[in-house]
């Protein structure tokens, strides 16, 4: 494996980055987080007793009692009973995932379809509760385990539970965020995460001289890129066309679509083509750099991040469409995913060794992707924030600064920024 390694110019990745990083994923486990016991334990009650209410709620508008977890009984009393609008056909009939039964409400506006949709949504935050409460060690912490080879991009995951998958746009979601708190002899949390780090990743290789120019403005990102789009005045930009170049700017990361891109959007498929094309006229160089990633990896057979972390896309030269098209999205995303998880794990490098040398009790006790949480000493506040924002802005060189936002609070959504 060493030559390996060799031959392919990643010893430095791998003794440099990945085994100190994992030294230090060890000592992060060992630590853990802490959590209020006794809060989780009745937010899974209050779960609970929603999904209970709207399982009745469920029977009643169905006029009868069914299970409804069970996709074979939904599809009798939806689709043979209620006879409603028909959805995607698959193996075992009609779809009832949950955007199946939010276009068949969108649809029909069926009371029944309103409960199915509660009890989804309130089933997942309840078992990401239960696996919370099963997770609490002796000692009142989680120690959640890191898992370094999973994701292809080179991102980390966690398991045992996941701690990544927290939920964070809705409220209740945010409200289990609160239960994550900082114990004495610690006085509070602090959240550090970068400000659109995989945008500006794509600013770097791009080197697109109108995209770097908006992050060096100052101003909201996707606000300006709205205004040179749609050829306004940065003051004359709404909130419509800031979301949709929002979600133009992350769709290409992911190799997203014009249908894609359409759905996302509720537009028409042309208006998303035409949107599209302005973005692409404004930002000539994130077309050029997202075509030629495409065709060197085809070249090659695997993409590579900033610092030389492979992904090897044979299915890049599959006859197979579906295939190809999927590994082409994967080529898209890998170099800035792929960039971004290495950043991260920079930044927890610099931190480690920050701390030391000024002889820091606070401590890092969590990694979320782009997010760091530490558990903060009293009277360490300032201190603490100077050297993770030090270590977090240095962790590379792109041709933009490194923005870091930092949040201190007693639980992990009060740290929120």
């Amino acid at each position: 494996l060493r030559a390996e390694l060799k031959e392919r110019n990643m010893e430095d990745l791998f003794d440099d980055l990945e085994i100190p990083v994992m030294n230090l994923l060890a000592e992060i486990e060992r630590v853990g987080i802490a959590v209020d016991k006794p809060a989780l334990e009745k937010e899974s009650k209050h779960f609970q007793s929603i999904v209970e209410a709207e399982t009745k709620a469920a029977h009643k508008d169905a006029g009868k009692e069914f299970n409804v977890n069970s996709p074979k009984q939904l599809q009798g009393i939806l689709f043979e009973d209620l006879k409603l609008p028909k959805t995607k056909k698959n193996k075992t009939g009609y779809t009832t995932d949950a955007e199946s039964l939010q276009w068949l409400f969108e649809k029909s506006q069926h009371p029944l379809l309103k409960h199915l949709l509660r009890i989804r949504e309130t089933s997942k935050l309840l078992s990401v509760v239960q696996g919370l409460v099963d997770a609490i060690g002796k000692d009142g912490r989680i120690h959640t385990e890191f898992q370094q080879t999973v994701a292809a991009t080179g991102r980390l995951s966690s398991t045992n539970p996941n701690l990544q998958n927290i939920p964070v746009r809705t409220e209740e979601g945010r409200r289990i965020r609160e239960h994550f708190i900082a114990e004495k002899p610690y006085s509070n949390l602090m959240t550090a995460d970068y400000s659109q780090i995989e945008l500006s990743i794509m600013a770097h290789l791009s080197k697109d001289e109108e995209l770097i120019a908006a992050f060096n403005s100052g101003e909201d990102l996707h606000s300006t890129m709205a205004s040179l789009v749609f050829g306004v005045k940065p003051g004359d930009v709404d909130p419509e066309m800031r979301r949709q170049i929002k979600a133009m700017s992350y769709g290409l990361a992911y190799g997203l679509s014009a249908y894609g891109l359409a759905a996302q959007l509720d537009i028409s498929a042309g208006d998303a083509v035409a949107l599209m094309d302005r973005y692409m006229e404004r930002f000539g160089g994130i077309q050029s750099y997202l075509k030629t990633v495409v065709a060197e990896a085809k070249k090659k057979g695997y993409t590579e991040t900033m610092f030389g972390r492979r992904r090897y896309l044979p299915d890049l030269n599959q006859e197979n469409k579906v295939r190809r098209e999927i590994a082409e999205r994967a080529a898209l995303n890998a170099p800035m995913q792929g960039s971004a998880a290495d950043i991260i794990k920079f930044a927890m490098l610099n931190f480690q060794k920050l701390k030391s040398d000024v002889n820091l009790k606070s401590r890092l006790v969590l990694q979320v992707h782009d997010e760091l949480i530490f558990e903060v000493a009293a009277g360490e506040e300032e201190k603490l924030e100077k050297i993770v924002r030090e270590a977090m802005g240095n962790a590379a060189k792109l041709s933009i600064p490194l923005d870091v936002n930092v949040g201190i609070g007693r639980s992990w959504a009060e740290a929120a920024h």
